[in-house]
Parts: structure tokens; sequence; C-alpha cells
């Protein structure tokens, strides 16, 4: 594989490069490199934006309102994003739902929700996880019986990361208890607006919000709602996880983060002495530097496998595995240079509208909450033990 970008390519990063310097907003930016908390309408703002121009869902095929870029170009932008200060796109319309009704939906559905996913007409949330199924999903509980031209759907979600914004929910539910757990599973589409609809926040371990209980009694869902064909919704959740996964490697995000790592540890002093010279946490940046560069080739590898149409298969897994430890290492190390300034822990600070005096270096202020908080990427999405349990059989053949 030549790992050279051609001249093309490089002229489509100084494009990039141009859109983001006059379009992303400066104050946007900042909160991200802060890594201070975004409201909603910065996210919403943003999707506008990539959507005004046309690179909004740009992994999707041009017939359904993609770019057509190469895997070269996606990563190119992904990078380019990153380093800039752009925010992660809310992944759930864009990277899961779309590529599943692409593939699986029937034209009604397509027509219909591609073009709201786009428009930002609707916030979509993700109903994977039970209280009794995470890793384990296929042992789900909630129910969806035939009722006429609905489902009545019964049962719990958890862990509905922006649940609190959603409109829409894609869900999971069992619609046969005779067969084989992974058998009778459908994939449906909910209106998180009709009665029976419960949303309950979760306080995660940063003082945040981000994820939900939801509840769902008696709830209505026509079964035009239903993706692809009912008891074959474990093969949908399956193609949805794999480009989750594969997104989850976050190599843009680790880049910016490790270049932020660097002005840090030029900037903090120890004993006398720049924090990069210091040998035990100079070493620590050269190795998760090298795992980066490694993981950006292999992330490229993936991406140019599957250009044709196909799906990533256990490389997902490997991905997310790795990006995962190399994200949570980059925060730890941030967390470790911040040293005794990073204990207090002011929730003020989270938001760019703080304007007290810092404690410490400005990173301090929200350098143990990235860290606590990240710790999830290594759970959500499918544990990393899991995808070592998948690499295993799938390549190992164990």
């Amino acid at each position: 594989m030549d790992l050279q970008f051609t001249p093309e390519e490089e002229a489509f990063r100084a494009e990039v490069r141009a859109f983001l310097k006059e379009s992303l907003p400066k104050e946007l930016a900042a909160k991200v490199k802060a890594g201070q908390r975004l409201t909603r309408f910065d996210q919403e703002n943003w999707h506008a934006i990539l959507n005004k121009k046309g690179w909004l869902a740009y992994h999707w095929p041009k017939e359904h309102g993609g770019t057509g870029w190469s895997p070269v170009q996606k990563f190119i932008f992904d990078d380019e994003c990153a380093i800039a200060g752009g925010p992660r796109l809310v992944p759930f319309g864009l990277s899961m739902l779309g590529p599943v009704l692409i593939k699986y939906g029937n034209d009604a559905q397509k027509n219909h929700w591609l073009p709201r996913i786009l428009n930002g007409d609707d916030w979509w949330c993700q109903g994977y996880s039970e209280p009794g199924a995470g890793s384990d999903l296929a042992s789900l509980k909630t129910t969806a019986v035939r009722n006429g031209d609905h489902y009545i759907v019964n049962g719990q979600k958890t862990w509905t990361t922006q649940g609190q914004h959603a409109n829409m929910m894609f869900c999971l539910v069992r619609t046969n208890k005779e067969v084989k757990s992974q058998q009778g599973i459908s994939f449906v589409l909910i209106d998180m607006k009709q009665p029976g609809v419960e949303v309950r926040p979760i306080r995660t371990l940063d003082g945040d919000k981000e994820v939900n209980e939801v509840f769902l009694t008696d709830v209505k869902v026509p079964l035009e709602n239903l993706v692809g064909e009912e008891n074959k919704g474990w093969t949908y959740a399956k193609y949805l996880l794999t480009y989750e996964r594969t997104g989850i490697a976050g190599v843009g995000f680790s880049m910016a983060g490790l270049e932020k790592l660097k002005v840090i540890a030029q900037r903090v002093q120890r004993n006398g002495k720049p924090l990069i010279e210091d040998p035990q946490f100079a070493t620590r940046m050269a190795k998760v530097e090298i795992e980066l560069l490694n993981m950006a080739t292999t992330n490229l590898r993936v991406i140019a496998s599957v250009a044709g149409g196909g799906v990533p298969g256990a490389e997902s897994s490997m991905l997310k595995i790795k990006g995962t430890v190399i994200r949570q290492e980059l925060l730890s190390l941030v967390r470790r240079a911040m040293g005794p300034y990073a204990l207090p822990y002011i929730e003020e600070a989270q938001f760019a509208e703080y304007a007290d005096e810092p404690v410490g270096p400005k990173e301090a202020a929200t350098a143990a909450a990235a860290y606590f908080n990240y710790r999830k990427l290594s759970i959500f999405g499918g544990s990393n033990e899991i995808q070592r349990n998948i690499i295993s059989k799938m390549i190992l053949g164990l």
C-alpha cells in the first residue's frame, strides 16, 4: 500500500483547510479544543454548516446525498476537522442509521428519513443496551407485539446517549421469544415524543447528563417503521456496529489530542525543566505516538478495503480496541501533566461562559472530567473484552 498522499489528495486537504478556516465558528473550535461542553445549538449549527456545503454525509453514496469521496478523502477530512477543532458530528442518524437504511431500508423509508437526517429535522438516538443486555446485547428483553397495523413496544433501554434531545430512536426489540435469541430480534424506528416514552437522565462521573434511561410502556410503532424483515434485526444491528466501532477509533481526535499534549508538555515545568524532557513522561508520549501512527495506517487500510461497498469485519474491532486505548492514554497524560491542579472539580468551568480565574494551567479545569468521562470508550459500542472475543473467533478461529 502506497502511504504517500497524491498531489490531488494534498489539493483536497488544502481545500478542506480553507473551508474550515472560513466556516468553522472560532468560538466553537475554541470550546472543542478546551474540552468544554457543547450545547445542542453548537452541534446543530455545525451539522447545518456542513450540510449547506454538501459535506455532511461524506460516507453516504452520492445518490443519497453523499459526497462521492474516496476513502482517503474521508480520512483527510476527519483528520483536518479534528485538528481544526471541529466537533464530532452526532453519529446516530448520519453514521449509524443512515447506512442501515441505505442498505436494508425500503424506498419509502429512504425517501422519507434520509433527507430528514441531512436537514436536521430529526435527532436520532440508539435503543440498543438494556439493564440486563449490554455486551450480551442479544439477550435483550424489550418486546414488540403486533397489534393490527402497529407493534406495541414495552421495555427499557439504558445508556441512551443524548436521548434527552432526540425525537426519534432506532431500537432493537424482541418479536419472537420461541427461537434462538439472535433470531427473534427486529429493528424498528420509534417516535420519542409519543405517550408511553419516558426519558430519565443518568448523571455521569464528570457531572454531565449525556446518557439516559428510556422506559417504553405500550408504545405504538407503525408496521412501516420496521426496517428490513421481522426477526432479522440482529443482522442489521451487527452491520451498524461495525461502522460505530470503526468511528470510535477516532484517529483524527487522537492526532489533535497528541498535538495538544505536546504543547502542554513543552509549557509545563517539572524540576525546572519542561515536562517533555522528563524521561518517564517522554517515553509514554513516544509510545502512544508510535501506536497512533500505526493505527492511522491500519485505519486507512480498513477504509480502503471497504471502498467498493463492503463491510469492515474484525478489523473494526481491532480499531475500536486500539483507538480507545490510545485516546484514554492521551487523556491520562494530560491529567498527569496537570498534577495537583487537576484535582479541584468546578462544574461551571466545563462551560465556555465560566469567567473566574482558573486553578493552575487553563487545561486543568477539564483534565480530570475528560479523563473520567472517556473511560467509557472501552465499554460502549461493545466492550474491548467482547471485541477481543470477536477477533479470536473471526481471525484466529478459536
